[in-house]
Order: C-alpha cells, then sequence, then structure tokens
C-alpha cells in the first residue's frame, strides 16, 4: 500500500489573502471614518449616506486600479526577466548549465550531484528550472493582476457595506457610537480571521488592525468636529 504524506501549506494563499485583507480592511476603516467625520461635523443623515455610498465606489475603484497597475508593473518585470532568461538559453546553454549548478552547490548540495540535477532539469524544463531557482519566480508567486484588482475591488466594497449598513440602520442620534462600536468589531474580526488563515496568531492580528483603525476614526471624527464647529 503506498502512502502519501501531504502538507498543507499557506504560501499558495498568500496573493489573494493580501489583497482580501487589505481591501476589506481599507473598506471598513475609510469608509467608517468618512462617515464618523462627515456625522461629526452636525450634517443630515441623508448626507451621511450619500457621502458613505460615494466614499465606497471611490475607494473600491482606487483600490482596483491602483493594485492592478502595481501587480501589471511586477508581471511586465517577470516577463522581461524570462525574455532575458529564455535568449542567454538560447546562445549559452553551458555556460546557463553551470550558473544553475553554481545555485544548487551555494544551497548545499555536492558540486557532482548538483551537475547532475542541473543537468536533468534543464533536460526537462530548462527555462522553467531558471525561472524558479535563479529567478524566484513560481506559478504559486507569479503576479496575477486581473485577479488582483477584482478581489481588492470586491473586498473593499464588502468591507466598506459594513458601516454603511450600520449608518442605514440607526438614527442621526445613534450613528457616531453605533458605527465606531460596529466597524471595531469588524476590524477585529476581519484581523483574527486572516491571522488565523495566514497562520498567525488571530488575537495579535486583531489587537493590531483594531488600533490602527480606531485611531484613523478618532483622528477624522476630530476633523470633522472642528469643522463642523468653525461652520
Amino acid at each position: 500500500m503506498s502512502y502519501r504524506h501531504q502538507e498543507r501549506h499557506r504560501t499558495d494563499r498568500i496573493g489573494w489573502l493580501r489583497a482580501a485583507v487589505l481591501g476589506a480592511n481599507d473598506g471598513i476603516v475609510s469608509t467608517a471614518s468618512l462617515v464618523l467625520g462627515v456625522a461629526a461635523a452636525n450634517v443630515s443623515h441623508d448626507n451621511v449616506m450619500v457621502a458613505g455610498i460615494a466614499g465606497l465606489v471611490a475607494g473600491a475603484m482606487s483600490m482596483a486600479a491602483g493594485e492592478y497597475v502595481s501587480v501589471r508593473s511586477q508581471a511586465d518585470s517577470e516577463q522581461a526577466a524570462l525574455d532575458l532568461e529564455r535568449k542567454e538559453l538560447a546562445m549559452d546553454s553551458q555556460g546557463e548549465h553551470r550558473e544553475l549548478s553554481a545555485i544548487y552547490v551555494n544551497r548545499g548540495l555536492d558540486p557532482a550531484l548538483a551537475k547532475q540535477v542541473a543537468e536533468q532539469l534543464m533536460a526537462h524544463d530548462a527555462l522553467g528550472a531558471h525561472a524558479r531557482d535563479e529567478l524566484g519566480i513560481t506559478d504559486t508567486f507569479s503576479a496575477r493582476p486581473l485577479q488582483a484588482a477584482l478581489t481588492s475591488a470586491a473586498s473593499f466594497a464588502v468591507g466598506a457595506a459594513m458601516p454603511l449598513l450600520a449608518v442605514a440602520a440607526v438614527p442621526a442620534s445613534y450613528l457616531i457610537p453605533v458605527v465606531s462600536g460596529t466597524s471595531l468589531l469588524f476590524l477585529a474580526i476581519l484581523g483574527g480571521v486572516a491571522a488565523r488563515v495566514g497562520g498567525a496568531s488571530a488575537a495579535t492580528g486583531a489587537m493590531r488592525v483594531t488600533f490602527w483603525g480606531a485611531l484613523a476614526m478618532a483622528l477624522t471624527a476630530g476633523v470633522g468636529i472642528l469643522f463642523g464647529t468653525v461652520a
């Protein structure tokens, strides 16, 4: 009977997890802060809601555009590196073989074994071997611009919808304490879940995200109170 040992690693989650957590966190923090800032300026409940919805749409589009441009640049750099490596393999296959062997020797293999490993890997997939072991480009960590953009926009919108639901559910007199409390709760849950999925401490993740979210909301509310008083 054959036995297959399978280990569960989290490295394949890093790309989408990063974009999802960043988007949802920004959605909650920025929208809740915006809502609190506007509400603190003593405007109407409807104006607070309109400002929140506008912040959701603008934030989601900004997250998508920024993430796409950033990851697209990374993908372009990876492709340029692969194109250069492909040319070097065509022009100097033996030199590239020696280069790959040296990488394996530096990682601890015996020179003779390193040479044999390099020969077999290059015979199977020369570009793939150099992409992985020389350039550090793998399928797991390769840049996916569209996926990152859509994930960021969707997660931002989900995060931003949370404080907006609180705004819609309560009258103006309770808006500030309810939005503050629920948003901090959402942030704590998000931070804890994200840390847990990534293999880190849920409590530490929750406290970290909640602290910075509370600071952002407090500062924005302070600005709203200041300008509301001046007006």
